[in-house]
């Protein structure tokens, strides 16, 4: 049996400065990391941990050292979709998406390169956000 899937609108602000120089994104919080107030917070998440051995960095622990973490790094995040219907976790569950303003995010910072997190956030970013960024 299928999960129902339930509006969800995006609670989380996008992690960037004017020195960010690469954007990860992914499709929409969670609901551990909506529950914890950022992004990849599930315990059994690897995010932080493969991001700070890439850097040789600690592994943040805190929503503020994971915002310095990513700030120091010059790395900016957020997701691709503003709002969406959704049954838990699954993107694969995804419907009526409604995208971020990504276009207008890219404009206040020196972000260079865009990274998505999986296949679904990928396939979002081409639909929706691709024609306007240009990268």
């Amino acid at each position: 049996m299928q999960k129902a899937s339930t509006l969800v609108v995006h609670p989380l602000k996008p992690v960037y400065d004017k020195n960010s120089r690469a954007l990860i994104l992914g499709t929409m919080p969670s609901p551990k990391s909506r529950e914890y107030g950022f992004y990849y917070s599930h315990p059994q998440n690897r995010f932080w941990r493969v991001a700070a051995g890439l850097y040789n960095a600690p592994v943040p622990e805190t929503n503020e050292e994971k915002a310095s973490f990513l700030l120091q790094h010059r790395i900016a995040m957020w997701d691709v979709l503003k709002s969406c219907r959704i049954a838990g976790a699954d993107d694969a569950s995804i419907s009526e998406p409604v995208p971020n303003d990504i276009a207008g995010l890219l404009k206040k910072t020196n972000i260079r390169r865009i990274f998505t997190t999986g296949t679904k956030a990928t396939s979002l970013y081409r639909r929706f956000c691709y024609s306007k960024t240009g990268m």
